[in-house]
């Protein structure tokens, strides 16, 4: 049966998910995404199991919302690719130092090859990230291909998730410099 969808301009709805998205963060980061069960979320958060599939139909909506919402560290767009880039970057290396955001992160990975709604909430996700960088872009006249995309990111997550180590300001600007030559070949990073 579905679940009639919540009306996100009402305050109180709009309190009510936040605590649940307050909850599931906390639960996320104390038992890892085997503990996230709609069970014992809708317990902390003190809702029914039916608010919760009201407001995310599937785990992973709720997953994706995790990694979303509270990431107001984006930067400013402007005329030079290099710069918004690596701010872009600094970005994506600051939202993922969270704890419930990187395990949010994690967990949509692992079962997007198994879960299609994953693989779908994956694809979204990545497809929203790249119009979003588009649109610091624009200033400079440089938009980025979803074939350049991972060029960009890639580096950056395989240097914090693979590696265990921290992306510095110098790496991302190595990344950034390597993008942009590849971009114009005859540009020496």
């Amino acid at each position: 049966m579905p679940y009639r969808a919540p009306d996100t301009e009402n305050p109180r709805v709009r309190r009510t998910r936040d605590r649940m998205l307050a909850a599931a963060r906390e639960l996320l980061a104390e038992t890892g995404p085997a503990g996230l069960t709609y069970s014992v979320l809708a317990e902390r958060a003190g809702v029914t199991r039916q608010t919760l599939y009201r407001h995310w139909p599937t785990r992973s909506a709720l997953l994706v919302d995790m990694i979303l919402v509270g990431n107001d560290g984006y930067p400013e767009s402007g005329s030079d690719p290099a710069v918004v880039a690596a701010a872009w970057l600094a970005s994506l290396r600051e939202g993922v130092s969270d704890p419930a955001r990187r395990a949010a992160v994690l967990a949509v990975t692992a079962q997007a090859d198994t879960d299609p709604d994953s693989g779908q909430a994956l694809a979204d996700l990545n497809a929203d990230r790249l119009a979003a960088l588009n649109e610091l872009l624009q200033p400079s006249g440089v938009q980025v291909t979803q074939d350049e995309y991972p060029l960009l990111y890639g580096p950056v997550l395989a240097r914090i998730f693979f590696e265990q180590a921290e992306a510095t300001d110098e790496f991302i600007a190595l990344v950034v410099a390597h993008w942009l030559a590849g971009r114009d070949p005859g540009r020496v990073p």
